[in-house]
């Protein structure tokens, strides 16, 4: 059988021809991913908010309009009952105070660069010269959710706040409700809000 050699030459120029189609794609993705990371740079940007803050739950605050959670800590919903001696209370709103008497203690400042899945930007505050997320978990109004493990095996080793009786970790009691959950505040969840960013800026998502 005959092959036309034009035919042939063809035939064998095809798959370079298509590897250089793809490498041009890859090209084009790679400049629009970067980009995309330079247009949201300033999303991941560190930000620095201080004043007075109004306290919203035991884990979260609202700091000159701008919406804050406290980073690698996780506090009992405003909704959420622990019992103690066999008898029920509202943690939720137990742990929302412990939150305001801290926060109380001066001005507050929050740092951070990282938003959770509802636009909150998760930081470190601090408020006369305390860290007031290791604070509550000290106080044992919070547990750790990715940091502070060892100011919470000090609270439950002594019993204080929520340790003092049974609870619900509040992922727990979230994930019995349906509520959509965030990552815990460690390294993956780093990546994770990283990420998110960079494709959704800081806008809840």
């Amino acid at each position: 059988m005959r092959v036309r050699r034009g035919n042939y030459s063809r035939a064998r120029r095809s798959p370079r021809a298509w590897r250089g189609v793809s490498d041009v794609g890859l090209a084009l993705a790679i400049l629009a991913l970067l980009a995309l990371s330079a247009a949201r740079l300033d999303q991941v940007a560190t930000r620095q908010v201080a004043g007075t803050a109004a306290v919203n739950d035991g884990d979260s605050l609202t700091l000159r309009g701008e919406r804050i959670r406290l980073r690698g800590i996780d506090a009992p919903e405003h909704d959420q009952d622990c019992r103690v001696d066999d008898r029920a209370y509202d943690c939720g709103a137990r742990a929302r105070r412990a939150l305001v008497e801290l926060a109380g203690a001066g001005s507050v400042t929050c740092r951070g660069w990282e938003r959770d899945r509802y636009g909150r930007l998760l930081a470190h505050c601090e408020a006369g010269g305390r860290d007031l997320a290791e604070a509550m978990v000290r106080a044992g109004w919070a547990v750790s959710y990715g940091d502070y493990a060892a100011a919470e095996a000090e609270a439950r080793e002594a019993g204080r706040g929520l340790w003092a009786g049974d609870f619900d970790r509040p992922r727990n009691w979230r994930e019995g409700r349906r509520n959509l959950q965030e990552p815990p505040h460690d390294w993956l969840g780093r990546i994770v809000n990283f990420l998110r960013q960079l494709v959704y800026g800081t806008g809840s998502v």
